[in-house]
């Protein structure tokens, strides 16, 4: 099994590289790196230009977090948000980590409510988005490069979790038990994580 709707690809020297890296991360083979191992280069561009497009944001790990959180709840991608909700609960804290991936932003600062707020508008409906939406991320702190900078940021998140969710990557089971009660429980949408492998 695969943990998708494809069959794993031929191995090759830089499938097992991606492989490798994950077992030597977490102990096991990741199923959205089962995925992406058809085109393993690929991966490592996009996640070349996510980091890129975040770096001049010079917005913390912690920012980083709530960007892909809300986002990735906002478009119901379960995979992310509990990969994600689980990096944000250990950055924070995990019931501030459960807030962001139900909606419900209390525990987050001013200007952290604005770019969760932005980010949930660049998931569901970016045609949507007025200068109003710009006005509230500036009054916030943030410059229109800071700006232009996690917008990019979540639009290239976006990219990864359509293909991530077009082809069915199922969250892993080991992911789903190690994460917080908490962040567990807020992950209510998408694929269901994985059954968890056989003793």
């Amino acid at each position: 099994m695969t943990g998708s709707f494809l069959e794993e690809p031929p191995a090759s020297p830089q499938v097992q590289a991606l492989y490798d890296e994950d077992l030597a991360d977490g102990g096991y083979v990741w199923n959205v790196s089962r995925l992406w191992a058809h085109q393993p280069g690929t991966l490592r561009q996009l996640f070349g230009l996510m980091s890129e497009a975040f770096t001049p944001s010079g917005l913390a790990f912690r920012q980083r977090g709530i960007l892909v959180t809300a986002a990735a709840s906002a478009l119901g991608d379960s995979y992310c948000s509990m990969a994600w909700g689980g990096k944000l609960g250990k950055a924070s804290d995990p019931a501030l980590a459960a807030g962001v991936l139900s909606g419900s932003d209390a525990r987050l600062t001013d200007q952290e409510k604005a770019i969760a707020a932005w980010a949930r508008k660049v998931a569901t409906d970016p045609n949507a988005t007025t200068q109003a939406d710009i006005q509230a991320l500036r009054d916030s702190g943030l410059d229109d490069g800071q700006i232009f900078a996690i917008t990019a940021f979540v639009a290239l998140r976006l990219a990864f979790s359509a293909i991530n969710d077009s082809l069915g990557a199922q969250p892993d089971a080991q992911l789903a038990q190690s994460l917080p009660r908490e962040v567990r429980q807020a992950v209510t949408y998408g694929r269901p994580a994985a059954q968890a492998p056989a003793a």
